[in-house]
């Protein structure tokens, strides 16, 4: 039986006498440092237009996944638990207490919740909900509701969202419209805003059907699209609720304009590629160098039909390697893994296969101020002297960097300082491969779901073959694949972390030790230093921005010190190819792509 959160009535009494409750001081929005953009009652976002028209079709292969979603095939609509692969868009059927503003680092305004305030300790939260808020069968929306659903997500949700949620004390709806939560004194800043923007389910339709199955029907939600028609493993079709009862709000005025929003899925690029060609849908995002560079010359580019755009991207880059799983044994000698950067040659593969489109990865934190960069300042010298003893000296110097290449495929010095490196870990060569002492052969396998990867990655094996490393490829299907990701079986394997400009309690679900052995979490390398635990805790608990870029890079520093990974390449670039058959706002939003939630369709016929 599900574990309830229940708020004593000392607990709601002392939040009642609270000036944070009194209803003057109630906020129109949050935001991690305080600083909000909009003031109460804006009208809309300034990145939208409010005249956009409703109608029309939006249909592509979705660039994004949440929680427990895949890219290539999806067997469930649950995309909020670990089990199954869930289809890509399943948020848009949920409304939350609060959607974030994609021109603003972190402030989140008002939807399913009016307002919201807070104790002067910053321990208790209310949301004070609309009372117009319903579900799409008409029903109200009601705090019992969002209090059935963060206890919910807590008790069976998917880890990175009830892992990130410990430090809930207790939750209570003391009315229909009013949502109390109470912290344990110890929260993150930002747990607030991660439980604002996790999604409201209906307590009488979960109390009917268990949460925790992969199911293919359709749940029953509140936001501005529902499931028009699935086909599972092939493609998801959304449809827009007219009678949607938030499609008036400020948060909302001049988005969601599509009638349908489709995701297609397909096994690998070429087939995505191809049926693009054909009009099968009508937008990617291109992340293949070579199709951007050589194969736009199809004859509906050539006459107009299809466009290419260029939208920037202000987001950080985040990080984006393989990243080796220190779970197994012959991982553990951190020489070992800084040689496998020295096997890696960025710079031939930069030229040669992705057409000079991408710059290398350096940082964990890549296009942010929290990159690190020249030697500590005093500032981060504070927080890491600390763990001076049990870090790596590279820590107190410059930044551990990729090594640059002469680019020709075969650099002899990067080769010799590789080899170097595995004779110092331990891993010598007898008869052409890589040995231990005890005579084990080093092998190290790629896993991959996608075989356009193996044009990538096999020079990459090559050159570790040539280095006497018992090096190959799998490719096996997404399902497996989404599998052994969430059960840590694999060697190396691909990830790219999408930072938030403001990161928050997420970065533990990366590279905290609490999670390094939680199934399903993002910390793939399985990453457990004591010196990452506390610096991960300084970033998200900073009081200031200036504290949290200084934690940051000296967190930076730490990580790119462990060799947890092969930095791979970045572009501050969308490459956005479509049938012209879209509108969109002359602004876009610095935070976000905004194609689903703000373009529209020119064929547009309400």
């Amino acid at each position: 039986m599900m574990k309830r959160l229940f708020a004593t009535g000392a607990v709601l009494a002392a939040f009642a006498l609270s000036s944070a409750a009194n209803a003057s001081e109630r906020m129109h929005g949050l935001s991690i440092f305080g600083d909000l953009k909009y003031p109460p009652g804006f009208s809309h976002f300034d990145y939208v237009n409010p005249d956009a028209p409703k109608g029309g079709e939006l249909s592509q292969v979705g660039p994004n996944v949440l929680f427990n979603q895949g890219f290539l095939t999806f067997d469930s609509l649950n995309s909020f638990i670990l089990r199954g692969t869930a289809a890509q868009g399943m948020e848009l059927t949920f409304d939350s207490l609060m959607v974030r503003a994609a021109d603003e680092p972190d402030a989140l305004y008002g939807l399913i919740a009016k307002s919201v305030s807070r104790t002067e300790d910053g321990n208790s939260i209310a949301f004070h909900l609309r009372k117009e808020a319903r579900f799409h069968d008409g029903t109200p929306l009601t705090a019992e509701d969002a209090a059935f659903s963060l206890r919910l997500l807590m008790e069976k949700g998917h880890p990175l969202i009830s892992q990130n949620m410990r430090e809930v004390k207790e939750i209570a709806a003391p009315d229909p419209h009013t949502l109390i939560i109470v912290f344990t004194g110890e929260q993150t800043r930002d747990l607030p805003l991660f439980i604002a923007q996790l999604p409201i389910f209906s307590k009488a339709y979960y109390t009917a059907h268990e949460f925790d199955q992969t199911t293919l029907e359709p749940p029953l939600g509140s936001g501005p699209y529902k499931v028009k028609t699935v086909r599972p493993g092939r493609s998801i079709t959304y449809e827009r609720v007219k009678n949607y009862w938030a499609r008036n709000l400020n948060v909302n005025v001049g988005r969601w304009n599509f009638g349908e929003i489709r995701f297609e899925y397909f096994r690998d690029r070429t087939a995505q590629f191809e049926a693009f060609k054909a009009g099968a849908y009508l937008l990617r995002e291109e992340f293949t160098a070579k199709y951007w560079a050589t194969e736009y010359n199809f004859p509906a580019m050539e006459d107009g039909r299809v466009k290419r755009v260029t939208l920037r991207d202000d987001t950080p880059s985040g990080a984006q390697g393989w990243f080796i799983n220190l779970r197994r044994e012959k991982f553990a000698d951190p020489r070992l893994r800084e040689a496998l950067s020295y096997a890696f040659d960025f710079e031939w593969m930069n030229r040669n296969q992705f057409y000079g489109l991408y710059d290398r990865t350096e940082s964990f934190f890549e296009k942010s101020p929290m990159k690190a960069e020249g030697l500590p300042s005093a500032a981060e010298l504070t927080l890491l002297e600390p763990f001076r003893e049990s870090l790596p000296p590279e820590v107190f110097g410059p930044p551990v960097t990729p090594p640059v290449s002469d680019g020709s495929g075969r650099d002899r010095a990067m080769l010799r300082r590789a080899a170097e490196l595995m004779n110092e870990a331990g891993w010598t060569v007898e008869n052409g491969r890589r040995v231990n002492e005890d005579g084990d052969v080093l092998s190290i396998e790629f896993v991959s779901d996608e075989p356009t990867w193996e044009r990538i990655i096999a020079p990459y094996v090559a050159t570790l073959r040539r280095l006497g490393v018992d090096a190959n490829i799998r490719f096996i299907d997404s399902a497996q694949y989404q599998e052994r990701l969430k059960s840590y079986d694999f060697d190396i394997t691909v990830m790219r972390y999408s930072l938030l400009p403001t990161p928050g309690v997420e970065l533990r679900s990366y590279w905290h030790s609490d999670f390094a052995d939680q199934p399903g979490s993002r910390n793939l390398s399985g990453i457990a230093n004591p010196a990452v635990d506390a610096l991960i805790e300084k970033v998200i608990a900073a009081e200031t921005r200036e504290e949290q870029i200084t934690a940051g890079r000296a967190l930076d520093r730490v990580l790119r010190a462990g060799h947890y990974w092969v930095p791979q390449w970045y572009k501050a670039l969308h490459h956005i190819a479509m049938w012209d058959r879209f509108g969109r706002p002359e602004e876009k939003p610095a935070y976000a792509r905004g194609i689903i939630d703000t373009w529209w369709s020119k064929d547009a016929k309400e």
